[in-house]
């Protein structure tokens, strides 16, 4: 006979679950950012079936770097095979998170398999932020039935060595020759006696850290080679120390730090080059703020053009074609922000069009690629969608494994009326890369235009699964979770997506229905007047104030605010709630046109049809 859940009493005194593995140490000294989930992972490994690391190569990968040669590569960006200097994008901020997403359902994948475990993980207070967010995503994603998490933030002290006994430790390591054991090393070059190998370390250290994405801890040992290094006597290492700190300063938003670390590069070097990379990437800093009221594009466009005119003049032309070309198109964005799409297009062409001429066919594959991208974006701005797919084609054919594109070319794909090759790319997407939520919440928005909103809803459940602050995916859960009559969870959504956006419009109108729909006339008036100040073009806040004007007693209001609603074109819902309205202000004539017009644009609607026979039957 089957049971309910356990009491809590009951739950205390359950025989705990076998561990995983014996307890873990967390501690980034030992094996730098994923230490405790490369241990989980090369304890699941020799058990794991064949296809379920194949899913989750990349991640695995990834977290395990020592354990390559056990986990074949499947999926691969062309990136991935490139010189280091050709390989010029940057992982975004949220990366970790995809990659920590698809650990846990590699892992939940195998506890299916095997029954439930339990994980101890210790030394949590000296962890890299990578294994907290990991440890974080098992909670959220694995159910505690199947795998019971445990940790404890006090660390193990590590053992006091003199520095010869560091050096000959960090020798140790080195000659190991692994990922794991040179980024152990490092703490051991620290504390030895000879400064120049620290400096190699962590040089070492900061590319790896960088490659992966794991932008706290470059961060982190940035910041220390740094502080090891004579820019006068080794200026190359310096800089790349000072530009790799400062790239992950301002993939953490904390823009501030990386500015100063380029004013520092300014005062520090005469190189045309480095004032050129810290003239665009102030830049980049100022346009780019995660912060919108701190970003200055005047100041943009002024340190951008001086990072141009020094490009200008590099003697070198392949340098020249490559640097000019790069900082042509961080201009083109600065150009976007100042509503110019148009000369943003001319930028982004000139810098295709050095790359053609400067470099070499096979050179620079991954900045061609992101110019050609660009370029496509542009040209949907400016309506030209055709050289925007052709653009976004050619990208794909030439990367078919880098998963951003397919956002961007299944958009362009349902803005052109092709909603089912726009699902296709979204789910192309979602097979080519780590977890993330973007390819789910945009199938979610073509499900429910077609009506499918419960295959709307599981999308947005999953993207929220995947990114609990994904804050346009709240938005649309909460208005979709409205509109089903599902208030309450409508609220908590709202209200979630507020803490972490007080001022977005689209989660204020979310919260203002379900205000109207629980009676609370005035609050819901307020958060339709909040969402309108903040988007005066937000047609579902015009029409639910509408619709609440109408409800409280205001007709000539409501018609007020449908009529903004409508400006966009002409939607028979739209007209039928404005018909109403016109009718309960007297204006039977101006009714019966919105109802008449309604029914040309949906002539099988009953009730449209209904309401113009009883007005016409009235006069």
């Amino acid at each position: 006979m089957s049971r309910g859940p356990l009491s809590p009493g009951e739950a205390a005194n359950a025989p705990l679950p076998p561990l995983l593995l014996p307890p873990v140490d967390a501690d980034r000294r030992l094996r730098g950012p994923y230490t405790a989930t490369g241990a989980v992972v090369a304890a699941v490994l020799p058990d794991a079936p064949p296809e379920l690391v194949a899913r989750y190569d990349i991640e695995l990968r990834t977290v395990a770097p020592d354990l390559r040669d056990r986990i074949p590569e499947r999926r691969r960006s062309r990136a991935d095979g490139l010189p280091r200097a050709e390989r010029i994008l940057v992982h975004a901020p949220r990366r970790t998170l995809r990659i920590a997403n698809g650990v846990a359902e590699f892992l939940r994948g195998h506890l299916e398999r095997t029954g439930p475990r339990r994980l101890v993980v210790t030394g949590l207070a000296e962890a890299d932020p990578t294994d907290r967010e990991v440890l974080a995503v098992l909670r959220r994603r694995i159910p505690p039935e199947l795998l019971a998490v445990q940790t404890r933030e006090q660390a193990v002290p590590l053992p006091e060595l003199d520095p010869g006994e560091h050096d000959k430790r960090a020798g140790e390591l080195e000659r190991q020759g692994t990922v794991g054991a040179r980024l152990a090393a490092v703490h051991h070059r620290e504390h030895g006696t000879d400064p120049r190998r620290a400096v190699e370390a962590l040089r070492f250290a900061v590319e790896w850290c960088l490659d992966a994405g794991c932008h706290d801890a470059v961060a982190e040992l940035g910041a220390r080679g740094l502080a090891l290094t004579d820019p006068a006597a080794e200026p190359e290492v310096w800089w790349r120390f000072l530009h790799s700190t400062a790239t992950a300063l301002g993939s953490l938003r904390r823009e501030e730090e990386a500015a100063a670390l380029f004013d520092l590069a300014r005062r520090e070097s005469v190189s045309p080059v480095t004032h050129a990379a810290a003239a665009y990437a102030t830049g980049m800093l100022k346009v780019r703020h995660h912060d919108a009221a701190r970003r200055d594009l005047d100041a943009a466009l002024a340190w951008v053009n001086e990072a141009i005119a020094i490009s200008t003049l590099l003697p070198d032309p392949r340098e020249r074609a490559f640097k000019l070309g790069f900082d042509l198109n961080a201009r083109a964005l600065v150009e976007v922000r100042r509503g110019r799409p148009e000369t943003a297009l001319e930028l982004v062409q000139q810098a295709i069009d050095l790359a053609d001429e400067g470099l070499g066919p096979d050179e620079h594959p991954i900045h061609r690629l992101v110019l050609r991208a660009n370029r496509a974006q542009l040209a949907v701005m400016l309506g030209r969608p055709e050289a925007a797919l052709e653009d976004l084609d050619a990208v794909i054919a030439a990367d078919p494994g880098y998963p951003d594109y397919y956002i961007d070319r299944g958009n362009l794909l349902h803005r052109l009326g092709r909603p089912d090759d726009a699902v296709a790319d979204y789910e192309t997407a979602m097979r080519v890369g780590p977890p993330f939520p973007e390819p789910y919440y945009n199938r979610a928005e073509i499900r429910f235009s077609t009506g499918d909103h419960e295959g709307a809803l599981a999308d947005l459940d999953h993207a929220l699964e995947l990114d609990p602050e994904f804050v346009d995916a709240l938005a649309n859960r909460a208005g979709l979770l409205a509109a089903l009559g599902e208030y309450g969870r409508a609220r908590a959504d709202a209200e979630a997506g507020l803490a972490l956006d007080p001022d977005n419009p689209y989660l204020l109108c979310a919260l203002g229905q379900v205000e109207m729909a629980e009676g609370r006339s005035a609050a819901a008036r307020a958060a339709f007047d909040r969402a309108l100040e903040r988007s005066p073009g937000l047609t579902a806040a015009w029409a639910s104030r509408g619709a609440l004007a109408f409800e409280t007693g205001d007709p000539e209001g409501a018609v007020a605010d449908f009529t903004r609603a409508l400006e966009p074109g002409a939607d028979p819902a739209l007209l039928f709630n404005r018909a109403l309205a016109l009718r309960a202000a007297g204006r039977a004539d101006e009714a019966a046109a919105d109802l008449a017009r309604a029914l040309e644009l949906a002539p099988g609607d009953e009730d449209v049809r209904r309401e113009l026979e009883a007005l016409r039957g009235q006069g």
